[in-house]
């Protein structure tokens, strides 16, 4: 792998301007045999933005999310990252896609047998050829952007606990200073105080890095906190999208017992203008 990505430039993003649309979904349908999962599914997500998206459990989230990594073939549609048109690109277009994106899975996913460093590391190694010790210098520059000790770069993940193993996650998704980073489910097993910390990280790196986030979550909390819009699927589709506020007004069935049922709690709409 890595020869064959020697020769890929990192292209400069250039001035794009904040609100454009980065990620473009258009009548994807995705079955498994007779099974139709989603069908004619739109969706856009716009730079800058933190995008929640919701659904009850088995309604495909996560298989959208693989079908837009391509981990998962859709049956038809359209899918379109910075522009390109993903089933038309060449492997080095492709490259250069998957350069510009990471992914944080539910429960880390970090490879047990290499330390938080190594781990960090790992895109790295597949898409650039760096030196050793330019490499142990980014991947520490991603550890302690996340609020890890530097003394965390030595550990295993065994030796984390499962706020610094969501941490050190995020450092590995941040590995190639991404321009959209895939979170599925990131304060999923956290305590409140956990959740909230790594959600207030969330915001930080969008602010400070100009990150695009696409965050499957079923928290609330982070929906209400830290999220910009929120996408809700049911039906197989993309029942209703906007804001929080839009959420609450809602009469979808569904929406309305998930944003106004009894766990929900309300918004204060002065604290978030």
């Amino acid at each position: 792998m890595a020869s064959r990505t020697k020769t890929i430039q990192v292209e400069s993003h250039g001035p794009e301007a904040r609100g454009e649309i980065v990620l473009s979904v258009r009548d994807l349908t995705v079955a498994f045999g007779e099974k139709v999962i989603l069908e004619k599914l739109d969706l856009d997500i716009r730079r800058g933005e933190i995008l929640g998206f919701v659904g009850a459990s088995g309604a495909g989230k996560s298989v959208l999310l693989r079908t837009i990594l391509g981990l998962i073939h859709k049956r038809s549609g359209k899918i379109k990252l910075f522009d390109v048109d993903l089933e038309a690109a060449s492997e080095e277009e492709r490259l250069r896609i998957d350069m510009r994106l990471g992914m944080l899975f539910q429960h880390g996913a970090l490879f047990s047998a290499l330390t938080v460093l190594e781990n960090v590391q790992v895109p790295m190694r597949e898409y650039l050829d760096l030196p050793k010790r330019l490499m142990d210098e980014l991947a520490m520059l991603k550890i302690e952007l996340v609020g890890l000790p530097p003394d965390a770069a030595g550990k295993f993940p065994s030796e984390l606990s499962g706020g610094m193993i969501k941490r050190a996650a995020l450092a590995r998704a941040l590995a190639l200073d991404p321009d959209i980073v895939f979170l599925d489910e990131p304060t999923s097993g956290l305590d409140p105080i956990g959740a909230a910390e790594f959600d207030e990280l969330v915001g930080k790196m969008r602010d400070t890095m100009g990150l695009t986030v696409y965050m499957v979550t079923h928290d609330l909390d982070s929906l209400f906190s830290v999220c910009d819009r929120v996408a809700v699927l049911g039906d197989k589709k993309v029942l209703v999208e906007g804001t929080i506020e839009d959420m609450l007004k809602s009469e979808e069935p569904w929406v309305k017992s998930y944003f106004r049922g009894k766990r929900a709690r309300q918004l204060d709409l002065a604290a978030r203008a």
